[in-house]
Order: structure tokens, then sequence, then C-alpha cells
């Protein structure tokens, strides 16, 4: 009998029984994009705007003014490029995990949405059919305003009867006075 093979472990995929050397730190997702929703919000007003104008003019300043000895950052200002671009390469992604997180939320909302606006289509389609409904009902029921116009005209054809029978009455009256006088 041949041997069967066994094939050697396969090298693409991962394997599941690795050791770290280092334990990767795990964050609540949650908790930090309610951090970078703050942050993001904070970077959006106008205090932040001021307290960066603050700060930068006051490096400039200190820099531009002190004896040469105390100063951290000369003219080109280096340090201050490198501090404020650190600061826009932490906000950047901070921003975004901020807008992804809003756009979750916005499709929830959006979907919410347009349940709602079907269930109310729903309903203004089941209520059109019962007014639909109603209306082909009370085509065969006698309504207020028919049978009104029912009675105004029995009561016209009773006055016009009331007329023709005062009208015989009076010729009759009148041809028995003419009979009376020609005896």
């Amino acid at each position: 009998m041949a041997e069967q093979r066994t094939r050697p472990d396969r090298l693409d995929p991962p394997r599941d029984n690795r050791r770290a050397i280092v334990r990767r730190p795990s964050f609540d997702a949650d908790t930090f994009g309610v951090f970078a929703e703050q942050f993001a919000r904070f970077m959006g007003t106008a205090t932040f705007l001021v307290y960066m104008t603050v700060i930068v003019g006051v490096w400039i300043l200190y820099n531009a003014v002190v004896p040469g000895t105390a100063r951290f950052d000369a003219y080109p200002y280096i340090f201050l490029t490198l501090v404020l671009s650190l600061q826009a390469s932490y906000a950047a992604p901070l921003i975004l995990l901020a807008q992804n997180r809003q756009e979750q939320r916005d499709k929830v909302i959006a979907e919410q949405d347009r349940q709602a606006n079907a269930r109310a289509h729903a309903d203004m389609e089941f209520l059109a059919r019962e007014v639909a409904s109603l209306r082909m009902a009370l085509g065969e029921v006698a309504t207020r305003d028919y049978v009104r116009s029912e009675l105004r005209t029995l009561l016209a054809e009773l006055d016009e009867r009331a007329d023709r029978a005062d009208r015989a009455d009076r010729a009759d009256r009148a041809d028995r006075s003419d009979g009376d006088d020609g005896r």
C-alpha cells in the first residue's frame, strides 16, 4: 500500500495558535467613536479656532521677541510646523471616524423614515379603499339631501294638486252659481 501523504500546514491562512509577544491593546469602538465625535465637534467651533490662533500667535511672538538662547523655535518655525502637522494628522482620522458614525446614524434614520412612510402610504391606501366603499354603499342609501329633494318634489306636486282642486272647486261653484241664476 502506498503511504498516504499528509499535507503540510498551508501558509495562506493565518495560524490561530499564535502567541503574541506583545498584546494588542483593545479599545471599545463605541467609546472611542464618542471621543472622536466630541473631538471633531470641538474642532468645528469658533472656540477651537480662537485657541489655535492664540497658541500660534503666542508661539510666534515668543520666538520672535525673546533673546536667541531662550528661543526654542527660530524663524522658519519648523517645530511649529511639525506640531501643526501632527495635530492635523490626528484630527483627520478622528473627523473621518465621526463622519462615518454620523453616516451610520443617518442610514438608520433614513431606513426608519422609509418604513414610517411605507406604513403611512399603506394606511392611506387602506383609508382610500374604505372611503370608496363607503361612497359606493352610500350610493344605495337615501341621504338627507336626497330625501329633502324628494319631499320638496312631493310637496310641489301636492301644492299643484291642491291648486287644481281649488280651481275645480271654484269652477264648480261658478257653474252652480251660473246655473242658479239661469233658472
